[in-house]
């Protein structure tokens, strides 16, 4: 493969992964390149970086994708130095990678490794890091049973038999010679094993990359960006990276809704003042006069589905929503199960988001009388407990993903609710090909409002900015 085609190809899999890359800014890293060179793989990484990511959150996914079109040179993974004075047979076969000796997975290995990756935690020295998760991988992460040109390595395997989270206490207590007496140097060292469990997953992914082409492992093992990622598909971290991208969502997204609010902000042409104003100037009109525009601004009330899997998306939703609430005249919020519960008093001006989302997931227990999605029971207790909350002046939000286990769907009390109401959208989480399948009432409740497809944080934000 020549480098115009590693090139092509490198940047066919950032797209792939979710990364806006246009042909201009693939020409612009073209010319970077040739102008910074070839020799140093940092300064080339940093080169496609540079012209290639837009913003922070794709970040990560781009070292992905670099890391397996661009390897580092590590030599043979397979070959083992031999102590030195020992003897050994040219005739005979060749030691396996795993056996024991220097680079052996025994028992006293093992011990003898935990004890280089204590040291090395506690150095906080990156290159010993990364020197160590590749001797990891080669000790302790080859998955047995599959030929010599078969081989396959798992980042499972290494941790479940190194457990560097085990090691925390034990740098600490030969930092400080005592355990819990400094949180900071704890936090430090519990990134330091993160990083190492980083650079596992990367050296796995390289060998995986030898194997099989870089093509196919980031095809199938690099994530999406944050931002692109499905609400319903987030890991436990992810929920956390995703939580730290609502608060510069909402601040972007203000800022465009104030930009576009001031544009508007001249009413229709006064066209007695502007003839008036051009007496002094001999009846050209130089400046012209307009009427004030009449501010209005509507209320939004937000119906949530809060069962399952769907609860992660109505909670980064009513987050982001409520952080835009100024734009909005008043915000009530309402979850549900099967049972209405308002929930409206949780958004605070100052609150802490973790606060705030954790009070959502008490909440919900209020929201459920038998434990079971209803969402026809659910609009007819909201009509019946709240029938001064949808005015002409409303919009309506609902979101869930209308599966309502076969029950009654109250579809004339939700065509009412849509009537009475100035707007009316639903948002929902999964793809629109499954809006059809098993109990799934999409299509049904679509035909009053629209649905939209919401699976992530870059729909989200497109919604909230037409929204308000």
């Amino acid at each position: 493969m020549s480098l115009l085609d590693r090139h092509i190809a490198f940047v066919e899999a950032l797209r792939a992964a979710g990364l806006p890359v246009s042909l201009s800014e693939g020409l612009d890293a073209v010319h970077a390149i040739g102008t910074l060179g070839l020799e140093d793989r940092e300064i080339l990484r940093a080169a496609y970086a540079a012209t290639l990511v837009k913003r922070q959150p794709h970040r990560p996914g781009f070292d992905h994708v670099f890391d397996l079109y661009f390897p580092a040179l590590v030599g043979d993974p397979t070959r083992v130095e031999e102590p030195e004075g020992l003897e050994t047979d040219p005739d005979g076969p060749p030691r396996p990678a795993g056996a024991d000796g220097p680079l052996g997975d025994g028992p006293a290995d093992l011990a003898e490794f935990r004890d280089s990756l204590a040291t090395a935690l506690a150095m906080g020295d990156p290159d010993a890091l990364q020197a160590l998760a590749r001797e990891a991988v080669l000790r302790f992460g080859l998955i047995r049973g599959r030929g010599q040109g078969e081989q396959r390595w798992s980042s499972y395997n290494v941790m479940n038999r190194v457990s560097p989270g085990e090691l925390v206490d034990r740098v600490l207590e030969g930092l400080l010679g005592q355990l819990d007496q400094d949180p900071a140097l704890r936090r430090l060292v519990e990134a330091q094993v993160a990083a190492f469990e980083g650079m596992v997953d990367s050296e796995v992914r390289r060998r995986a990359a030898e194997v099989r082409g870089p093509e196919h492992v980031a095809r199938y093992t690099v994530r999406k960006s944050i931002d692109q990622l499905d609400f319903t598909s987030a890991r436990k971290a992810d929920l956390e990276e995703m939580r730290r991208e609502i608060g510069p969502l909402a601040r972007r997204l203000a800022t465009r809704l104030n930009r576009h609010k001031a544009s508007r902000q001249r009413g229709p042409l006064d066209f007695r003042r502007t003839v008036r104003a051009s007496v002094s100037s001999g009846g050209v009109p130089l400046e012209t006069h307009h009427r004030p525009r009449r501010p209005s601004r509507s209320d939004l009330v937000v119906l949530c589905d809060v069962s399952g899997s769907v609860s992660n998306f109505a909670n980064f939703t009513l987050m982001l929503v409520f952080a835009l609430r100024e734009q909005f005249n008043r915000v009530r919020a309402f979850t549900f199960v099967d049972e209405i519960h308002e929930v409206t008093d949780r958004f605070v001006t100052g609150a802490d988001p973790m606060e705030t989302m954790a009070s959502l997931a008490a909440s919900a227990q209020h929201a459920t009388l038998w434990g079971r999605t209803n969402y026809g029971r659910a609009f007819t207790r909201f009509a019946e407990l709240h029938p001064d909350a949808i005015t002409p002046k409303t919009n309506l939000l609902v979101l869930g993903d209308a599966r309502s286990n076969y029950s009654d769907l109250a579809l004339p009390v939700y065509r009412q609710l849509v009537a009475d109401s100035r707007h009316a959208w639903w948002l929902n989480p999964e793809s629109p090909r499954h809006w059809a399948t098993g109990d799934s009432a999409a299509l049904d409740y679509g035909k009053i409002a629209p649905m939209i497809e919401c699976r992530n944080l870059v729909q989200l934000g497109e919604f909230v900015h037409d929204l308000a």
